[in-house]
């Protein structure tokens, strides 16, 4: 009898390991959360310029030939060739729910990549670009399309003809750069036998001002209209245009993040005690620190490169799950998880419709929603800084 009740004690104790972080605040953010995402997708599906009626458009999203049909997610996630399908089902499903799962998977980088950041740095106003990640692939991207702008390379394909490759074409890759180099310089900069949190915010608004000054600059050598609105949607962040393409370019490296930052709360709750305390506990706090932040720059890098720069939503969004949850790195990061979707999805309605037909960046929005949040926040807490 006493084994049996020291074995029920030891499972009872590995369950509430595993699961123990999980109460009923965390559970009704997660609901909440997902209830704004569905609520918004449908929304989003509802409109658009190929008029159907809100039945047949919601008809369309759970027409069960398309969900349940393999070939039909094959060429949704892998790029095969689609299958046939209805008129509606297409538009829905290959138009417009892909901007749905874009904002979805860019509501989670942000968000997972602000928490981060405001734990590596134990400073709750950092955010994702706060180490110049933002500023670094906006610079890059300016550059190519404002210097770059009509440069083409001719590529002969054997028995295919010629492919012609435009700067263009590799605008994501090119923003994931600039964003990593500009972190490795912030870095740098901040390194003095070993770095601190202070230093590393520092060095980050150096940073930052520096490309934005240069991002500015670069407006004066834009001639073409074209070439100016498509810099500003990039560096002001816009879901127009998304489609599956974007979508299979995030899924691979948001899976990383999101895997790696579940994995990694533990080091995050560590670092929140200080470098001291993170040393004492045999914690390599460098190597932590530095292995973090890689994870949050390739999150932020992943969103950049879909999205553009979308601000706010990785500073807000932390702060949000904070008040609701508490400061626990295993229930943030798993409410980043479900608040940042539900910021983004429910922006970028935002963003679609308030001025329908014309659509504006969901930056704008963001900043519209996240600006007054920010200011609120400052006048209900005395104090606003070190975490």
């Amino acid at each position: 009898m006493a084994s049996e009740t020291q074995e029920a004690r030891r499972r009872s104790e590995q369950s509430k390991g595993y699961f123990g972080f999980v109460d009923a605040s965390l559970v009704s953010l997660c609901i909440a959360s997902v209830g704004v995402v569905v609520l918004g997708g449908l929304v989003q599906v509802s409109f658009g310029a190929f008029s159907m009626t809100l039945v047949e458009a919601w008809q369309a999203v759970f027409n069960p030939q398309v969900v349940f049909d393999l070939d039909a997610w094959n060429a949704f996630v892998f790029g095969g060739e689609l299958p046939e399908m209805n008129k509606r089902s297409l538009i829905v499903w290959n138009i417009r729910l892909p901007r749905v799962f874009v904002a979805v998977l860019v509501g989670m980088n942000l968000a997972i990549s602000g928490a981060i950041f405001q734990a590596v740095t134990r400073n709750e106003l950092a955010s994702p670009f706060i180490l110049g990640v933002s500023s670094g692939a906006g610079l890059m991207i300016l550059v190519t399309l404002v210097l770059l702008a009509g440069a083409s390379v001719t590529v002969p394909l054997l028995f295919l003809g010629e492919f012609v490759l435009t700067p263009s074409a590799f605008l994501p890759i090119i923003a994931s750069v600039g964003g990593i180099v500009a972190f490795l310089v912030v870095y740098a900069i901040a390194w003095k036998n070993g770095t601190s949190p202070v230093r590393l915010v520092l060095a980050g608004v150096i940073v930052g001002t520096i490309c934005q000054s240069l991002q500015t600059g670069l407006f004066f050598f834009a001639d073409d209209l074209g070439v100016v609105q498509s810099a500003i949607a990039w560096t002001t962040g816009s879901l127009t245009g998304t489609d599956w393409e974007q979508v299979r370019m995030a899924l691979p490296w948001t899976l990383f993040a999101v895997t790696a930052a579940l994995f990694g709360a533990r080091q995050l709750n560590v670092l929140l005690l200080g470098e001291r305390t993170a040393n004492a506990l045999g914690m390599n706090v460098e190597r932590v620190r530095f292995a973090l932040s890689g994870v949050a720059v390739l999150a932020a890098a992943a969103s950049i490169a879909v999205a553009g720069i979308v601000g706010f939503v990785g500073l807000i969004v932390p702060h949000m799950v904070r008040n609701v949850v508490g400061s626990d790195y295993k229930k943030l990061v798993v409410g980043c998880l479900f608040a940042g979707p539900a910021l983004m999805v429910a922006a970028d309605v935002g963003a679609r419709l308030a001025l329908n037909p014309v659509q504006i960046p969901v930056g704008i929005v963001t900043g519209l929603v996240g600006g007054p949040y920010f200011l609120y926040l400052m006048r209900k807490q005395e104090a606003m800084g070190e975490i």
